[in-house]
């Protein structure tokens, strides 16, 4: 099977379905990405070269308008993704939406007109984990009833990115969903990784590699590093630039990263003030480590240095800041470049991201990890074939 069909909702970046379709050649064609910030649409389209992409809230696309862009009409499209943001959550109604736009939508009712009006053949949802959890589980049961409704078995799982080869501790909530009949399944984990998580208390809900969710298997390779993920990175001090590579990739994920791209860029350092690089050289494993006096407050995550043998802790949008949470290089004194938090986010170099620097950090740290859109991928070929 080959060149299934996918529209890219809440897109981003594209993170999500730009790693969808390198699960493997034309497994995946990316056809429609809808975005309401202009910058992270600008990289979607970037990146998406066979794609039609816009910008602009969802609600008031025209689903009659968005066929004729794209020319799938209904019933002809493969997929749908998206993560319709958490506020799009807090009101859920009964679905009563059809064909025709409605502007009193929530961004979650507006997703689920996408998948009633072009009837694809699977969806996928992303979002917080938080969400499993929202109105003590009333929201999401309310989810499953709405696809229910318009004809789809949908289950949702919890999963890490860690598990599919993210150098990153990053956990999402992940619905699938298929037409009736069809057996929805989820890509068993394939790195070790045993870390703490955030949980659910169904355990039934959450994918692990430890317990007995699964049948026994092979030894699997432990979760990617941060090192692992950056270590062929040229050094750089605080306020200086690598526009070369210096060294040649030393394991398989760095060699993937980095592809046959030539230049190195996005590999710039905060230019730290006096003070900071201070408190940086005695930061440590949590804010703990920095002597009384240096700091005033902060987050227990705050100024606090990466482990350079575990994967990363979740990015946020500042993380060449810092104050902001865990994003301190394991052995330089230095916040982590743009370009090493994109290779914890486990996108290529060759990647092309739009904006100036600090817009580039904000979309890296929004973004769905391309390898964990890849292992996605890999459950809904199996789904659909």
């Amino acid at each position: 099977m080959s060149d299934l069909t996918l529209f890219d909702l809440f897109c981003g970046t594209g993170g999500f379905s730009y790693g969808m379709e390198h699960l493997e050649e034309d497994a995946f064609t990316t056809r429609f990405g809808i975005d309401v910030l202009p910058i992270a649409s600008e990289t979607f389209k970037l990146n998406h070269p066979r794609a039609v992409g816009l910008c602009c809230d969802l609600r008031r696309a025209r689903r009659s308008e968005v066929m004729e862009l794209t020319r799938i009409k209904k019933g002809k499209l493969d997929v749908i993704v998206g993560g319709p943001p958490c506020q799009g959550f807090s009101s859920i109604r009964p679905f009563r939406s059809t064909n025709d736009d409605d502007p009193r939508n929530s961004l979650f009712e507006e997703f689920a007109s996408f998948v009633n009006y072009f009837r694809p053949r699977a969806f996928v949802i992303e979002n917080v984990v938080g969400l499993a959890t929202h109105k003590d589980g009333a929201t999401i049961a309310s989810m499953e009833e709405c696809f229910a409704k318009l004809g789809y078995d949908a289950e949702w799982r919890i999963l890490n990115a860690a598990h599919y080869g993210v150098p990153q501790k990053r956990e999402r909530l992940i619905m699938i969903g298929a037409e009736k009949g069809a057996k929805v399944r989820f890509l068993k984990p394939t790195h070790f990784y045993e870390g703490s998580t955030i949980g659910h208390r169904n355990r039934s809900k959450v994918m692990t590699t430890t317990g007995d969710l699964f049948d026994p298997s092979p030894v699997l390779p432990n979760a990617v590093g941060v090192m692992e993920a950056i270590g062929d990175l040229p050094p750089v001090v605080a306020g200086e630039e690598a526009t070369a590579y210096k060294s040649r990739p030393s394991n398989s994920y760095q060699s993937e990263r980095r592809g046959h791209e030539k230049i190195l860029t996005m590999h710039a350092a905060t230019d730290h003030s006096r003070k900071m690089l201070e408190i940086i050289r005695h930061s440590g494993k949590n804010i703990s480590s920095i002597p009384a006096g240096l700091i005033t407050s902060g987050f227990s995550s705050s100024y606090s240095r990466l482990d350079a043998t575990e994967p990363a802790v979740t990015l946020t949008v500042n993380f060449v800041h810092p104050a902001s949470n865990r994003c301190i290089h394991p052995v330089q004194d230095r916040a982590l470049t743009a370009r090493e938090g994109a290779r914890l986010q486990s996108f290529d170099d060759s990647f092309k991201f739009a904006g100036n620097r600090t817009q580039v950090v904000k979309q890296i740290g929004n973004a769905v990890p391309p390898l964990l859109g890849r292992a996605i991928a890999s459950s809904l070929k199996h789904i659909l074939s």
